[in-house]
């Protein structure tokens, strides 16, 4: 999502901005529907007929604080909320751990982790983070891409093969999900000496407490019933829900279709004219095949 602040100004204001904006740098120009748009490196402003102003670019944040607030909004709008999300926030360092994939019967599962720290926290603030499932698919990619950029991070994806694979060695979705969180906590820790992770609760407690001591991975371990309220599960989550999509397009590609989500009739519909036309054997490449829907095709 990209940066953007939005918000209506008084009439009596617009003369002032005309005035002081282009002995700013900024060049101005008149779109159909708009007073003016203002454009300068890193920055564009543009003022509707509605009296809508819209500010976005790399430069945002410096404009709003040292010019837009205290000169001609006379309120810190912006930063205030920023800051007053930062004060609210847990300041402790933590990796943060979800998986997306796990209800659908085409693609891969997914497992990420994200880590973040004091100084990390407000990136994922300024991203926007929150859970994935409030985001379109086209928003979890674009702060997906965001996120892995700027803070430590690891993924586990498992196509439709991997995981067929490894559910018939654990023949237990929990213990699987568990083995798949528990690797990326210990990679995470080994690597960013985070003393704490938070994953979003999905078994008995013991299930991840086991599948980390059996690596020898020694952390503080907080499981969360909607996990994804915490800033750095949400990040995780969208950075899983990435992978997922990504791993999906890429397994329609190769039977040059589009797989669609979830478990519902129309995926049965699509898996049905697939066993069609390439055989049973194709759901062991795009499907995670214990699903019940499978028993319905073969």
């Amino acid at each position: 999502m990209a940066d953007i602040f939005v918000t209506t100004i008084q009439k009596a204001v617009v003369e002032k901005l005309q005035q002081d904006l282009p002995s700013q740098g900024f060049d101005l120009s008149s779109p159909p529907h708009t007073i003016f748009q203002a454009k300068k490196k890193g920055v564009t402003c543009t003022l509707y007929e509605s009296l809508k102003l819209t500010i976005q670019g790399k430069g945002m944040r410096e404009f709003l604080e040292f010019y837009l607030e205290p000169e001609v909004l006379l309120s810190p709008e912006y930063t205030y909320k920023n800051e007053l999300a930062m004060e609210s926030l847990d300041r402790r360092a933590r990796i943060g751990v979800d998986e997306a994939g796990k209800g659908d019967y085409f693609g891969p599962l997914c497992v990420a982790g994200v880590m973040a720290d004091e100084t990390t926290f407000p990136i994922l603030l300024k991203i926007g983070v929150r859970d994935s499932k409030t985001l379109s698919d086209e928003q979890v990619k674009k702060m997906a891409k965001k996120i892995v950029t700027s803070v430590p991070n690891y993924i586990i994806r498992l196509r439709p093969t991997k995981y067929n694979e490894l559910y018939t060695s654990f023949k237990n979705l929990n213990s699987l999900l568990a083995w798949c969180h528990a690797t990326v906590i210990e990679h995470l820790s080994a690597h960013t000496k985070a003393p704490l992770a938070i994953i979003d609760k999905f078994a008995h407690e013991h299930v991840v407490e086991r599948a980390l001591k059996k690596k020898g991975t020694q952390i503080e371990l907080e499981q969360r019933v909607r996990g994804e309220a915490d800033i750095v599960v949400a990040a995780a989550s969208i950075v899983a829900r990435w992978a997922f999509l990504e791993g999906l397009e890429e397994t329609g590609r190769h039977l040059n279709i589009s797989l669609p989500k979830g478990a519902a009739a129309h995926v049965v519909e699509t898996a049905r004219r697939l066993v069609r036309e390439h055989g049973k054997e194709v759901l062991d490449v795009i499907a995670k095949v214990h699903f019940k829907i499978t028993k319905e095709l073969v």
